[in-house]
């Protein structure tokens, strides 16, 4: 004697309507347009399971919860799942099929999945797939080791290369786009420069000065302390004075600035990006380049060179107070040394530096600032990036400062 069941009862007349807004659906005809819905048909130790309507993400959600609570008796052995009046099917629709599949499965029971379409056919195969890959813990095959070091090495040597053209781009626009409008003789305003000096340069002046007389102090401290040793105490006023001016100064000052002020503008030029406001400054005519780089660029060449003499001035003082308590020497005998082992190269061998390494910073800044997506996420990504690709950079152009100035004897 045949049973028969119908799984949907539970949608009223009002329930069946399809919505209009979905395009694919609204193309199929109008016979086709159903509510998924299933038949049960059971037999002597075989039952078949005749799928109908459409089954896709919209619509079910209407017979999930039928599909799971489905259950046979012990003594059926066969399942059959006919998909044939399955006029539409997405990965919803095939995770439903395939997910009672694997738990009839699991019990025993002998599945046959028939009258999938071409389409329907691949998706519910690559469903399959994700489970059986899910149950297995298997991850995606490696490629050879070999591969991976140097496929990675040349996915750097790319980023970089972009990173360098993004660079020069940005610092070509910012010297010849120095104007506000496109199209317009080059021409700026001094407002918003010094609106940058105030807010990179005097905004940093007291953290600088904080750090730099601690750092004087250690170094003094530290050089004494080793010096002793051998009598030559007084020599930690040379220690500390070429230190400080050719390499120290320059080099913590740029740091800091990097830390402080690039990531502020890599944060700001992003989030107008995210707010789709630089799209804006194109439409109204306005260059971004020089609308947002070029005052900041301008505003860290002059302030990052005011900021390390602040920075080594403040040092010097910070080993002068450690020299007296330390070690006995007086400040005028501190600054009597100083002029006798420190020349006017030693500091401006720290102060060439500073515009350089302002516009390392500021191009950084400004080219992770560009390259930010539509997501907090690469907002962060790329302020975190801003700051170690500017550290690094200026460690490495201070390297070649040092390997320079000692080949011209400067």
């Amino acid at each position: 004697m045949l049973a028969q069941w119908r799984y949907n009862k539970f949608m009223s007349s009002s329930q069946r309507a399809i919505p209009t807004d979905a395009s694919a659906i609204g193309s199929l005809p109008e016979e086709d347009m159903r509510l998924p819905s299933f038949e049960v048909t059971a037999a002597a130790r075989r039952v078949q399971i005749v799928l109908d309507g459409i089954w896709t993400t919209r619509t079910i959600g209407r017979i999930d919860r039928q599909m799971k609570d489905l259950a046979f008796r012990q003594t059926d052995k066969r399942v059959q799942i006919d998909c044939s009046n399955v006029t539409m099917m997405d990965t919803a629709g095939a995770w439903i099929v395939v997910r009672l599949s694997r738990r009839l499965a699991a019990e025993g029971t002998q599945i046959t999945v028939e009258g999938l379409s071409d389409n329907h056919q691949v998706l519910v195969d690559a469903v399959a797939s994700a489970f059986e890959i899910q149950e297995k813990g298997e991850e995606a095959p490696k490629s050879p080791i070999f591969e991976r070091i140097f496929g990675r090495v040349g996915r750097w040597t790319i980023d970089f290369w972009n990173d360098f053209l993004a660079a020069m781009n940005i610092l070509g626009a910012a010297v010849r786009g120095s104007q506000l409008k496109s199209g317009h003789t080059n021409r700026f305003s001094f407002a918003p420069i010094a609106s940058q000096i105030d807010r990179v340069g005097v905004g940093a002046i007291p953290i600088i000065m904080l750090m730099s007389v601690i750092m004087g102090a250690i170094i003094a401290q530290q050089g004494a302390f080793q010096l002793r040793y051998f009598g030559a105490e007084i020599f930690v006023v040379d220690l500390v004075g070429i230190l400080v001016l050719r390499e120290i100064g320059v080099i913590l000052t740029a740091i800091m600035i990097a830390g402080r002020s690039g990531s502020a503008i890599t944060a700001e030029i992003g989030s107008m990006k995210m707010r789709e406001e630089i799209d804006a400054l194109k439409v109204i005519g306005l260059n971004p380049i020089g609308v947002l780089v070029f005052p900041r660029l301008v505003a860290l060449v002059i302030s990052l060179p005011l900021l390390t003499f602040l920075a080594n001035m403040a040092a010097l003082a910070g080993a002068m107070f450690v020299a007296q308590i330390y070690s006995g020497i007086s400040p005028d005998a501190f600054i009597t040394r100083v002029r006798e082992a420190v020349d006017l190269t030693s500091f401006f061998a720290g102060v060439i530096k500073a515009p350089f390494m302002a516009i390392i910073i500021g191009i950084i800044a400004s080219v992770e600032g560009f390259k930010v997506g539509g997501s907090a996420e690469s907002l962060g990504a790329r302020v975190t990036a801003s700051v170690v690709k500017s550290i690094f950079v200026v460690i490495v152009v201070d390297g070649l400062f040092a390997m320079f100035f000692a080949a011209v004897d400067f």
